[in-house]
């Protein structure tokens, strides 16, 4: 039986007869940037997330772009962050011309460490961006706290956990501005590249709408040079439909995982840790382990998907060597070695779970 990382077939299939229609009626209206679906959307995710502004963009990555320009940080300006992710995060940051400083992480969640993000603030620090990584929050109420008390900014990374919550806010809420994808594997996916940003602050939210749109309020009338970055109507008539069953399909995530652990435990495999400070949404099902290339072997000789995130932590990217020369981040470094994701998806069955773990069990 092979079994992917992610089935967007079967998630379409369900959807098809509401998908579709949605599509049809987007390529009807012949209406397919900055329309009705657009602005529809925008609502009702601002409701969902309880933010007072939602402002979709073309992409996760242009979400961290416009996010960190409408925050006037740049040149000059240094932002606190993890090095164990994926680097469209700190790509975001040398794009404004900001200077990423990573800190390490948290051994069991992998998200960034309190406590080495006090350690690293200095006078050029502006912001803290947290990465909710594989869908866990980060531990926001100490990082907000410490954001409001040296006047920095919070800006959250929630291209892995739309759908979860810290206490009893939504990621992307908690911060100054928060950063979605919908990238089509996340846990909320259109069919390309899209993105959003989230913020109650009403300034960020008319630069970004700006800045999105060419540096324009106005037809032919350009305040600062923007960009073009749009969500477009297709895609945010996919992401409606789509955004109804996101708890659901969130919820089965998180039982498709339980199960995983519990039969894993049984084997003495280090599974993932909830910290239950919020709701883990499971974007990535990642484990530890001292054999991963023996597993990451029988998984792929058993037709069976797995991956490495993340194997370079990004202060040992090649990009960044000349500001990371004296870095050293053990726990990031180690983790490295030590990860492998599972399948993960909503309609994962019972079945192909229990093939995973007794291939994993074999191998060991």
């Amino acid at each position: 039986m092979q079994i992917p990382m992610v089935d967007l077939g079967i998630q379409y299939r369900q959807l098809q007869v509401d998908i579709d229609l949605a599509i049809a009626g987007v390529l009807a209206s012949t209406q397919f940037i900055l329309g009705p679906q657009g602005k529809a959307f925008e609502e009702e995710i601002a409701e969902y997330l309880g933010v007072r502004h939602a402002i979709g963009v073309a992409s996760g990555t242009d979400a961290l772009l416009l996010a960190l320009r409408a925050a006037g940080l740049g040149k000059g300006d240094e932002i606190i962050t993890t090095a164990f992710t994926f680097i469209a995060t700190a790509e975001a940051i040398s794009a404004v011309g900001a200077t990423p400083v990573f800190v390490d992480i948290d051994a069991q969640t992998f998200n960034i460490d309190v406590q080495e993000v006090e350690r690293a603030i200095t006078s050029k620090t502006k912001a803290i961006l947290p990465v909710h990584l594989f869908g866990q929050p980060a531990d926001l109420a100490p990082l907000k706290a410490l954001c409001d008390s040296r006047g920095l900014l919070l800006i959250e990374d929630c291209a892995q956990s739309c759908g979860a919550r810290y206490g009893d806010r939504m990621t992307g809420s908690w911060g100054d501005l928060g950063c979605f994808s919908f990238f089509p594997s996340k846990n909320l996916g259109c069919f390309g590249d899209g993105g959003l940003i989230a913020t109650d602050n009403d300034a960020f939210a008319e630069e970004i709408r700006v800045l999105r749109n060419h540096g324009s309020r106005e037809r032919y009338h350009h305040h600062v040079i923007g960009v073009n970055s749009r969500l477009d109507e297709l895609q945010a008539a996919i992401l409606r439909v789509k955004l109804q069953h996101l708890d659901r399909f969130n919820q089965q995530r998180y039982d498709n995982a339980q199960l995983y652990s519990r039969l894993l435990t049984a084997l003495g495999i280090e599974v993932p840790f909830e910290d239950r400070r919020g709701i883990h949404v499971y974007h990535q099902y990642t484990l530890l382990t001292d054999q991963r290339e023996v597993v990451q072997k029988s998984l792929m000789a058993a037709g069976i998907a797995s991956a490495i995130y993340y194997p370079i932590p990004l202060h040992r990217q090649e990009v960044f060597l000349d500001i990371c020369q004296d870095v050293s981040l053990p726990i990031s470094e180690l983790t490295a070695t030590r990860v492998i994701s599972l399948p993960i998806y909503p309609e994962l069955t019972h079945t192909q779970i229990e093939q995973v773990v007794t291939t994993i069990a074999g191998s060991l």
